[in-house]
């Protein structure tokens, strides 16, 4: 298992604030980045109503955003000024549906190269069982001036 390097306890703080403030999708269901190292993230989501599907559980978009954005924010870290992302596939297995509860996504970076990243997330619910598994894909880019 890789070891993902802490960032300072200051500068940690301002990313979990600055990705809160960046990201208005996230406060529109309810998302927050509760933990992040350089390759590592932690994203909960807290199950509510307006998240639901027609049968009650949580409707597979909203799981969706906890496991793209864990991988993301995961990435960030590994980045520099001069490059940016996007993401370009994701598979993702959906195992258990969620009715109540937290959703709970850890992920974590596998490779970074200089034009694509492969990323892990395991989601579990409230009791810590298993309801996703992923694998996101990022194409890494230059930024433009």
């Amino acid at each position: 298992m890789m070891d993902y390097e802490e960032y300072d306890p200051d500068y940690k703080k301002e990313i979990i604030n600055t990705i809160q403030e960046l990201s208005p999708f996230w406060s529109l269901i309810g998302m927050e980045l509760i933990d992040v190292k350089r390759g590592w993230a932690r994203v909960r989501l807290p199950f509510a109503k307006k998240l639901t599907n027609a049968m009650g559980t949580a409707h597979g978009a909203a799981l969706f955003a906890p496991v793209d954005s864990a991988v993301g924010v995961a990435l960030y870290g590994l980045t520099d000024e001069s490059e940016t992302f996007t993401t370009v596939e994701v598979k993702v297995n959906y195992l258990k549906a969620v009715s109540e509860g937290e959703i709970i996504a850890e992920a974590r970076i596998t490779h970074k190269g200089s034009t694509i990243a492969l990323g892990e997330v395991e989601v579990r619910n409230g009791a810590g069982e298993l309801i996703i598994k992923g694998m996101v894909t990022y194409m890494i880019l230059k930024r433009r001036n």
